[in-house]
């Protein structure tokens, strides 16, 4: 049997994010294993119980969350497939226990939170494209194949037994497994006493069988008073690397909590009077944002698939179809009990380490609350077509797309706080966000290489070190220089939003080989927080019986 130990690398000088021919992973055949310390690698995770009080829900509400919870765990299994391929095999070869509980986490055995890493002998990097191409497939084939469906969202591209690519759709490849999902959906549209959840739940049903998704997305967007609420299918497309083309399956069950979400219901119609001040030349962004956007809070109680895999969501805005964000904006949905895991047990002992003494005061929840939401919120802002006949933004940037829309997520967020706290809508101390970002900024580029979230954060972070926004101090803390944010805050709005409306894939790559990276120093600062026995995220403990159903 072969033996399975973790790879110890020394980390170089520069460590790159993930590219087109995923350069970031090193070859697992040249490298020197050891015996792994799976205890080391599970620490960087912390458990946290998903609980929601469930006792205001109605009795149909309560018996219809075992039937999305079903539901939601399929995903699990389809979003293996799309990850790494057969899951069974891979376990079934691994006898020890903490290391298949380092797989479970990562669904594969690369590790999400370090660039994609393979932490088991003799499996090598990670395909770029994960298994939504063939492995051996090059760019210039695909580019070459004339496929119909070929960059679909949902569609696996596959060789057969002569060599020639075809195309395979989900609902094909899964047939067994929708069908389940869509009687699950079915049965719990039975239940639905909110005629907006129930319409939904039906069409999103069908949606799975034929993979149109566009109807249930708009139902999706329709739904205003429901308390129960599930996002499954296919959604991101972080997990495609290679072209950021291929939606990955996921799925969350949420329970909304009404009193939080009364409190953000104004500031969706802020989004057209905030897109004419955005810091840009008018060309870029003369689309109008949806305004039935919804802005609410929600405990969840089910992760599964691509949300639950290394580092957790805990907002967030969708539907990502840019037709339906033109004609009905998008829903913003934070999930509170999970944002305040991270905050407790993750950003307060980073800022006890790496954030100047005289700041911590301004690391707050509420300050990371808003953070969160209004970097959902932001997703709205700017054009999602470019202004030059390339097509959509996330189509010309391609691998690149999300990566940069994060980005522009994050600072167009900080920039909608300031805004709306100078027209008075906001009462928080500002410093309270800027000095809470940053610490942020620490949280996410632990994330590694391989998230979207920590290359945009490794983008913003040198930007801002290059702007002055922040100091490093002697004793390895840092200090925001607050009247220096706000400027870098305002050029870097201004080069995200012009890369985006130009679709310039050159110009992002160049960003991203230039600022994405981790210096020598900065890991050093990383290295003392793993050192101090901070965890980089959560791992749930969740599931009926979690919330004693």
């Amino acid at each position: 049997m072969k033996r399975f130990i973790i790879m110890i690398m020394v980390l170089s000088l520069f460590y790159t994010c993930k590219k087109d021919n995923k350069e970031a992973v090193e070859d697992g055949n040249t490298s020197t294993f050891e015996q792994p310390n799976m205890t080391k690698n599970l620490a960087k995770y912390v458990k946290f119980k998903l609980t929601a009080d469930i006792s205001e829900l109605t009795a149909n509400e309560r018996e219809m969350l075992p039937y999305l919870i079903k539901a939601a765990n399929i995903m699990n299994d389809l979003f293996w497939y799309e990850a790494y391929g057969d899951r069974s095999e891979l376990l079934k070869s691994i006898s020890d226990a903490e290391t298949k509980r380092f797989v479970e986490i990562n669904y594969g055995p690369w590790d999400r939170l370090d660039g994609n890493k393979p932490f088991i002998e003799g499996v090598g990097p990670k395909p770029a494209g994960a298994n939504f191409y063939p492995s051996d497939m090059t760019k210039a084939e695909f580019d070459a194949a004339k496929l119909e469906n070929k960059s679909s969202l949902y569609t696996f591209v596959r060789r057969d037994d002569n060599g020639e690519l075809f195309v395979m759709p989900y609902h094909k490849q899964f047939e067994n497994e929708v069908n389940e999902v869509s009687q699950l959906l079915l049965k719990a549209a039975e239940l639905a006493e909110d005629k907006g959840l129930q319409n939904y739940l039906r069409l999103r049903a069908e949606a799975l069988l034929n993979d149109n998704y566009q109807p249930s997305d708009l139902a999706w967007m329709d739904m205003k008073t429901n308390t129960i609420d599930v996002v499954i299918g296919p959604i991101e497309t972080y997990e495609d690397q290679l072209f950021g083309n291929k939606a990955a399956h996921e799925a969350y069950v949420l329970i909304k909590d009404q009193k939080w979400s009364e409190r953000l219901a104004k500031f969706s119609a802020y989004l057209p009077e905030l897109q004419k001040g955005l810091p840009v030349d008018d060309a870029y962004k003369t689309e109008a944002p949806g305004t039935d956007s919804d802005l609410n809070a929600y405990d969840v109680i089910y992760y599964a698939g691509d949300c639950n895999s290394g580092s957790k969501t805990i907002a967030i805005n969708l539907p990502n179809d840019e037709e339906v964000q033109l004609k009905k904006g998008t829903r913003r949905l934070q999930l509170k009990n999970a944002m305040r895991a991270k905050f407790d047990k993750i950003l307060v002992p980073i800022s006890e380490v790496l954030i100047d003494e005289s700041q911590r005061k301004h690391i707050t929840f509420d300050a990371f609350f808003s953070n969160t939401m209004f970097h959902e919120v932001a997703h709205g802002l700017g054009i999602k077509n470019t202004i030059n006949n390339k097509g959509t933004v996330r189509s010309a940037l391609k691998e690149h797309a999300s990566a940069l829309e994060e980005g522009k997520a994050d600072i167009l967020g900080l920039y909608m706080i300031q805004q709306l706290n100078a027209k008075g809508e906001l009462t928080d101390d500002i410093k309270d966000n800027m000095v809470t970002f940053m610490a942020g900024i620490f949280r996410s580029v632990r994330f590694g290489a391989s998230s979207a979230h920590g290359k945009a954060n490794m983008i913003r972070f040198n930007f801002f070190k290059d702007k002055g926004a922040f100091s490093r101090n002697a004793d390895g803390t840092y200090k925001v220089n607050f009247d220096k944010m706000e400027t870098a805050m305002a050029d870097l709005s201004r080069l995200i939003l012009t890369l985006q409306g130009d679709g310039d894939y050159e110009g992002v790559a160049r960003l991203v080989s230039t600022n994405g990276i981790i210096g020598q120093e900065l890991q050093s600062d990383l290295d003392r927080l793993s050192d101090a026995n901070i965890p980089v995220d959560v791992v749930f403990e969740q599931g009926a019986k979690a919330l004693g159903l």
